[in-house]
């Protein structure tokens, strides 16, 4: 029996899951995974414990694995394994093209930045596309006076701006992701100071309290001057109670420390869930055509478009990052139907027991508007040894640094490529134990621009 590409809708999981409290059976998920030596390996025991799991706990396995996906460099199956579902207010209706427009988010959000002492920006700790806004975003505040960059993902490490760059062991497993050490990476190299600032244990309300006066007493009590960029994980941003229940969030208890309001930026409320248009995401992914993250501009007053304004100043929508390309030869997969529809051989459901996503073409949005180039890898590299992780770390980086990019090959026979910047690298194959199965060093030049006609 066949089934169409808009079953991967099944199991939407609200953005809400990811500020949970969690029981003893949960804790003790956390505490197995703590044990696995390294993410290869808290996927394989995922994979293995997660039909054992109760439904409850298995929501929570599912987001689990998905990051450890996104920081396997599976990208697009981290999105198909833990899908975020829009829960848009009874009461808003999405924007239309009659009545806004897309416009460049990177500009928009300069522009409103201007004036603001503090910018904060949230993630999908599973979804590396909505760390691209971040990077791209850091230069930008730079040259606006922003002189502080707080990473929900750091814990204490003191030799951090020294070195220059991360280590795994500079934050939490979210920060092993590449693009999140790139980010860190473009701070310390811009000038930012980079500081931690989350807090582990207790309720709910205590991290956000705890989150908030970390931030005023290691950044505006100790300079009165400072401009603090945020990235921080889904409603720890909100200015006001409402997606966290009763809980006062960090970003509403760090305005009434400060005194300062900070600009506010969603990336989670509108984000891809399938490859299927029917939903809020894609819908306005039909009626706006984002070809890189955009802000909706009112036609009349040029005000950005925010679906809950007491809580944040703006939505911003990223293009699509699955496609029906995404899934390379059709023929693995079953019959095209048309330019958005495709029938499927295999009805199991999309999570991590259907093998067909383990050959996911990897995302375009990795080349980074060109600032990267493809690099081709296959499982030659694993020396027979699947599955197995092949990753590039930068040559004058210690071996602990945290990847440039990495890409999990799970079954025999695979190719991929990894998007790497000019330079020179250690390219390093490592299965589950962490043992080392090949190495080598790479250098990717840099990339001419075409000639003129």
């Amino acid at each position: 029996m066949r089934a169409l590409l808009s079953g991967f809708a099944a199991l939407p999981i609200p953005v809400a899951v990811a500020a949970q409290s969690f029981n003893h059976a949960e804790l003790a998920l956390f505490r197995a995974l703590k044990r696995q030596p390294n993410a290869l390996a808290r996927y394989t025991y995922l994979s293995d414990v997660m039909p054992s799991l109760s439904p409850v706990e298995q929501r929570l396995a599912l987001q689990l694995f998905a990051s450890a996906e996104s920081e396997l460099g599976l990208y697009d199956q981290a999105i198909l394994a833990f899908p975020l579902k829009s829960r848009i207010p009874p009461d808003v209706a999405l924007p239309t093209a009659a009545g806004w427009r897309a416009r460049d988010a990177v500009q928009v959000i300069t522009r409103l930045a201007a004036d603001r002492r503090i910018v904060m920006i949230n993630e999908a700790h599973h979804n590396a596309h909505t760390r691209v806004l971040t990077l791209a975003l850091l230069p930008r505040l730079r040259a606006l006076g922003f002189n502080y960059f707080a990473a929900e993902a750091l814990t204490d490490d003191p030799n951090l701006m020294h070195r220059g760059y991360p280590v795994n062991a500079s934050g939490t497993e979210y920060l092993h992701e590449p693009l999140y050490g790139d980010i860190v990476r473009a701070a310390i190299q811009l000038g930012f100071t980079v500081v931690s600032y989350d807090a582990g244990g207790g309720s709910t309300q205590a991290r956000e309290t705890a989150q908030a006066e970390n931030l005023y007493r290691k950044v505006v009590a100790s300079d009165p001057g400072a401009r603090l960029f945020v990235h921080a994980g889904y409603a720890h941003i909100d200015k006001a109670r409402g997606r966290l229940g009763p809980v006062a969030p960090m970003a509403m208890q760090l305005q009434k420390l400060t005194g300062h309001d900070p600009l506010s930026i969603d990336q989670t409320e509108f984000l891809q869930d399938t490859p299927s248009p029917s939903g809020p995401y894609g819908q306005l992914v039909d009626r706006f055509h984002p070809e890189s993250p955009v802000v909706l501009l009112h036609r009349g007053d040029g005000k950005p478009w925010s679906d809950q304004p007491a809580l944040y100043d703006l939505n911003v929508i990223l293009p699509p990052s699955v496609s029906l390309d995404s899934f390379g030869d059709e023929s693995l997969y079953g019959t095209r139907l048309d330019s958005k529809t495709l029938l499927l051989r295999d009805t199991t459901r999309f999570s991590f027991i259907t093998p067909n996503l383990n050959f996911l073409r990897r995302p375009a949005w990795l080349a980074l508007d060109r600032q990267r180039s493809p690099y081709p890898i296959s499982t030659s590299l694993c020396r027979t040894t699947v599955p197995c992780v092949v990753e590039a770390q930068y040559l004058d980086e210690a071996t602990d640094a945290v990847a440039a990019d990495r890409y999990a090959f799970l079954k025999p026979n695979g190719a991929s490529k990894l998007y790497l910047r000019p330079g020179g690298y250690r390219l390093r194959a490592r299965g589950v134990d962490s043992k080392t199965l090949s190495r080598k060093i790479i250098r990717i030049a840099e990339t001419r621009p075409s000639a003129e006609p």
